[in-house]
């Protein structure tokens, strides 16, 4: 069950990676349309303007279609055989069931006390999906049906029909039932989705009530729960769906960026509700000082080794706001430094939202520009000036922190490995380790360095870094056949086992070039980093899939 919603967690995070661009397009029009910030020159209906606009229509893509990408996200994650396929199937099977709901409503809406005549948004409780008029259901409705058409799909795909019937076979087939089951699901959310919207108003007002203790709440339980994978499940609802604000607090947030720009009042009152995002000032601010507590902690003849390591991985939660290779690292070595890493992001969230520090801080800083620092500068700098000092107090705190606990409990971080183990390596470490391993094997050991009763994987000449990494990987868990599937998840890959004595412990998975592996019964977590998709790829290559 575990494994399941893990799997789900990571095909919530697919629509979400594509903000990165589609925030930068919609940070920049809002920049350049908003006459109050650009002058004259941005005033509506001049040939900047009207530049402008077209390409930030483009940039809205994202945000305006979000249940769609959803919908074809879930697939992606849970479909066991062709997920290609089963993508196509839950996108037309969703876009079924909103022409059902619609037609639904334009008969009975009154009776179901349902306004279809209404305009889309604020409190009437619709929503256009990929243009049909429907019940505004967000991210749950479009993750429901997907769920429905990925269980039929499972089950289905294969099934061998007469021959005369072949046309109908497959996706075909699939379609059809999920036409058929589309038609109970349209009846049941028509009845019943007007009174959870009801539900969820309230629900809205006790959230927004809940003000800065909220705040703290949120962000630790969202690093709190990263070990598990189950972050996604926590904040998604909020940042994409209607739990705080219709839309989501990133569309809601994009869509206010021209009123927010032109207005001086606090962002704090405007838009208290994007509050909750607060989660990327640790990624900005915390892992820093938690990179120079490893390096002034580590042996000093291992620190430019260390060093080589610490750059890359805290410039990339920096800018990027991708964590996982460094807290994973000390997850790995020293579980209690992660749930203080949870308790300061959540107090460094809470003083930010003190001193009235509030906007779309998920990310790194490249996001933060695009949403917040770039669009808002002219009316809202001063606001923003107010988290480097904030941010920079707290670098030198968790810097205090984890020196402190790293000295006191001698936790085995990156550089203070009892001497001849191996810890985290660069690139050019792996390789070396890579043709060591070559050296060994042409002696007779080809398989001295695979786990026990692991099945050997042939090198193949000419390979790619990626390919040898995702082979040396691949014999860790315990070969081709020991391997039920395996799937990429921003640094990780999620990879499910029959054999879990087949698979290596942590340190062989360093040596192979990862930054570490997590096993829990037939779930294995193996820590790539940012080249975790190349390395996926090429081992379902391996795999034959």
């Amino acid at each position: 069950m575990m494994r399941q919603v893990q799997r789900l967690g990571g095909a919530l995070y697919a629509p979400a990676m594509l903000f990165a661009f589609a925030g930068v397009v919609v940070g920049l029009g809002t920049l350049f349309t908003t006459e109050a910030v650009m002058g004259p020159v941005a005033a509506e209906g001049t040939a900047w303007h009207d530049a402008w606009s077209v390409v930030l229509s483009g940039g809205w893509t994202v945000f305006n279609q979000l249940p769609l990408l959803f919908a074809v996200a879930l697939p992606i994650g849970l479909a066991r055989k062709q997920q290609g396929r089963c993508c196509m199937e839950a996108l037309v099977s969703y876009l079924t069931f909103n022409y059902f709901v619609n037609t639904i409503l334009s008969a009975w809406g009154p009776a179901l006390g349902v306004d279809l005549s209404a305009e889309v948004g604020n409190a009437s409780g619709l929503a256009l999906v990929g243009g049909i008029k429907t019940l505004d259901m967000g991210m749950v409705g479009a993750l429901a049906i997907s769920a429905v058409v990925v269980w039929l799909h499972n089950r289905l795909f294969d099934t061998e029909l007469p021959e005369w019937l072949g046309v109908f076979s497959g996706s075909t087939f699939v379609y059809m039932v999920s036409f058929a089951a589309m038609l109970p699901c349209a009846a049941l959310a028509a009845v019943v989705w007007p009174r959870v919207q009801v539900a969820m108003l309230a629900l809205q007002g006790v959230i927004a009530g809940a003000g800065t203790l909220g705040v703290t709440a949120f962000v630790f339980l969202e690093r709190a729960l990263i070990p598990f994978g189950l972050h996604h499940l926590l904040y998604a609802p909020f940042y994409y769906d209607n739990a705080v604000v219709a839309g989501g607090i990133y569309s809601a947030w994009a869509r206010a960026l021209p009123q927010l720009a032109a207005t001086s009042s606090p962002l704090k009152e405007a838009a208290p509700w994007a509050a909750l995002t607060a989660t990327g000032w640790s990624k900005v601010f915390g892992i820093p000082g938690v990179a120079a507590a490893f390096y002034v902690t580590a042996a000093p003849a291992r620190r430019k080794r260390l060093l080589s390591l610490l750059v890359p991985v805290t410039l990339t939660s920096v800018l990027c706001g991708v964590t996982e290779p460094i807290e994973f690292t000390f997850l790995f070595v020293a579980p209690p430094l992660f749930l203080v890493h949870a308790a300061l992001a959540a107090l460094l969230a809470t003083c930010m939202n003190l001193v009235g520090v509030v906007g779309v801080f998920s990310g790194g800083l490249i996001e933060m520009a695009s949403f917040d620092l770039v669009p808002l500068a002219g009316s809202h700098g001063l606001e923003y000036l107010r988290a480097i000092p904030v941010g920079l107090a707290f670098t030198a705190i968790y810097f205090v922190v984890f020196r402190f606990l790293i000295l006191r409990f001698d936790f085995k971080t990156p550089g203070r490995e009892a001497a001849g183990e191996t810890t985290l390596y660069s690139k050019a470490q792996y390789r070396a380790a890579r043709a060591a391993a070559r050296a060994h094997a042409s002696l007779g050991g080809a398989n001295a360095t695979a786990a026990p009763g692991a099945t050997a994987v042939s090198d193949g000449e000419g390979a790619d870094a990626r390919t040898e990494q995702a082979r040396r990987i691949l014999e860790l868990l315990g070969g081709r056949d020991n391997v039920v599937d395996a799937l990429s998840c921003v640094t990780r890959l999620r990879v499910t086992v029959r054999d879990p004595a087949l698979v290596a412990d942590d340190a062989a998975f360093r040596e192979a070039g990862a930054m570490g592996a997590v096993k829990r019964g037939d779930a294995v977590q193996v820590v790539v980093g940012l080249s975790v998709a190349q390395v996926g790829e090429r081992l379902e290559g391996l795999l034959g899939r």
